[in-house]
């Protein structure tokens, strides 16, 4: 079993800055991709950002510029480091990691989600 742990979340004003962390723990023998999603009612579960083992970060446009992912490798967690943050990122965070189990199947791990609310 593959398992995230997700923290970080809260209610920021707008202007304001937050950091969300997801720790990936259980049966990994690699990891190809991990970062986050967002999801507001109503609306699909969109990308965030993501980094891939190949040192790839892809950052949707709205947050670029914005918001920073960074990976620590040995640890299996990445930070998503969200700054001048806007009611319109309003939304539940999901972490998500994929890559292989250490009996070598496929994964593709959700987190239970973190809520982010940007309001006056």
């Amino acid at each position: 079993q593959v398992q995230l742990a997700e923290s970080g979340g809260g209610l920021v004003q707008p202007g304001g800055s937050l950091t969300l962390s997801c720790t990936a723990s259980g049966t990994i023998y690699s990891i190809n991709g991990m970062g986050w999603y967002r999801q507001v009612p109503g609306k699909e579960r969109d990308l965030v950002a993501i980094t891939t083992s190949g040192g790839s970060t892809n950052y949707a446009d709205s947050v670029k510029g914005r918001f920073t992912l960074s990976r620590i490798n040995a640890m299996n967690t990445v930070y998503l480091q969200m700054t001048s943050l806007k009611p319109e990122d309003t939304a539940v965070y999901y972490c998500n990691v994929r890559g292989y189990t250490s009996d070598y199947t496929v994964y593709d791990q959700w987190g239970q989600g973190t809520q982010v609310t940007v309001s006056s």
